[in-house]
């Protein structure tokens, strides 16, 4: 089932950060609480994902529009609704208040909004990571260490602020040695052609667009931080534990689509209409996104001890920008869990990276 939910007038992005609302996730925890849980388990047959346009996560339109997610759903016994949701934000808020099982989203906004809205979450599909697609843009310099003493103009607390951390201890700098200015990604480009903007930090398809425009040069970008920038489907870990033919059927559903994605044009055009662009728009932006077309290529990436160093990376950064919450008394105080093992506090795990089901793809056996 495929649907459209337009929750704000203006459309957001997978990279754009905001807060959930302590007060209405208190609300829903009060509401969940007066359901036996027992009785909750027994009667679910049916569950709700959601996402929202980005690269990476067309598939899921796609696979929804073509039956896909329905065939796979109907092979373990329930039903699985897909929304699409216009403000990423948004989206995130919304499962993490409840009203969805499951939701795409960055590993950073996983472990500062539902994680440290104390929503135990889980890394149900690592689908891809930005090779190029996030980048830092200079106006008339050729250099990164010439950003210092400029004015940065960036989607504060996003992953271009996180970007443009790791960017500049690359160069022994810090971001007391620029100045942050947040700019909307709507204004992005027509930000870039004023006088007074010399440095821009954003994501495709805006920066091929900036770079289009004269003395622009891009002297960073997310290929220089691989595997760091990560598309993922989050998952309510409690569900996903008592209901696991939905980690099965959403599982099934996305490796089927990944094939197809690879095997035809037409579905990638498809998927490039659907997010405003033709296949040669779409196909440049698949070009500096790293997709896991494979799930036992995900499964090593999960594996992999580089990804526990990535999100203490990405907890640091979250701490530093007071992400984990005004209680947090240190970038550890959620866990992290991943094959290699925990960040953080062991006893307050939050987050979860886990292989189980994209191995069940790659061994053939969903």
């Amino acid at each position: 089932m495929y649907k459209l939910f337009s929750a704000h007038k203006t459309q957001t992005t997978r990279r754009q950060r905001g807060f959930f609302t302590p007060l209405i996730f208190s609300t829903c925890l009060l509401i969940l609480s007066a359901v036996p849980l027992g009785q909750a388990v027994a009667e679910r047959d049916s569950f709700r994902v959601c996402w929202s346009i980005y690269v990476g996560w067309m598939p899921w339109g796609y696979g929804a529009e073509a039956g896909i997610v329905n065939k796979w759903a109907d092979k373990y016994g329930i039903d699985i609704e897909v929304v699409q949701i216009n403000d990423y934000i948004e989206s995130i808020n919304q499962y993490t208040a409840g009203e969805f099982d499951a939701c795409t989203m960055t590993n950073m906004d996983a472990l500062t909004i539902p994680s440290a809205g104390g929503v135990d979450t889980t890394a149900l599909i690592v689908g891809d990571f930005s090779n190029g697609n996030d980048a830092i843009i200079l106006k008339d310099e050729t250099s990164l260490s010439a950003i210092k003493g400029q004015k940065v103009n960036l989607v504060e607390l996003s992953v271009s602020h996180y970007l443009l951390a790791r960017a500049l201890d690359s160069v022994s700098l810090a971001e007391k040695d620029v100045t942050v200015v947040n700019t909307s990604d709507a204004d992005m480009v027509s930000a870039y052609t004023t006088k007074d903007v010399t440095s821009v930090v954003t994501w495709n398809p805006l920066v091929a667009e900036i770079l289009k425009m004269p003395g622009a040069t891009k002297v960073f970008d997310s290929a220089s931080i691989p595997g760091e920038i990560i598309d993922t489907l989050m998952i309510n870990t409690q569900t996903l534990q008592e209901n696991p033919n939905l980690g099965k059927a959403l599982a099934g559903a996305w490796y089927e689509i990944m094939q197809n994605m690879q095997e035809s044009a037409d579905v990638r055009a498809s998927m490039g209409k659907a997010s405003g662009t033709d296949l040669a728009g779409y196909e440049m932006q698949l070009a500096s996104t790293h997709m896991y077309y494979a799930a036992g290529d995900a499964v090593d990436f999960v594996n992999s001890p580089d990804l526990l160093q990535t999100m203490q990376y990405v907890a640091e950064f979250s701490f530093t920008h007071g992400l984990l919450g005004e209680g947090a008394p240190d970038a550890g105080f959620i866990g992290i869990a991943t094959p290699a093992g925990i960040f953080g506090d062991a006893d307050n795990v939050l987050l979860r990276f886990d292989p189980t089901y994209m191995q069940m793809a790659a061994d053939g056996k969903l």
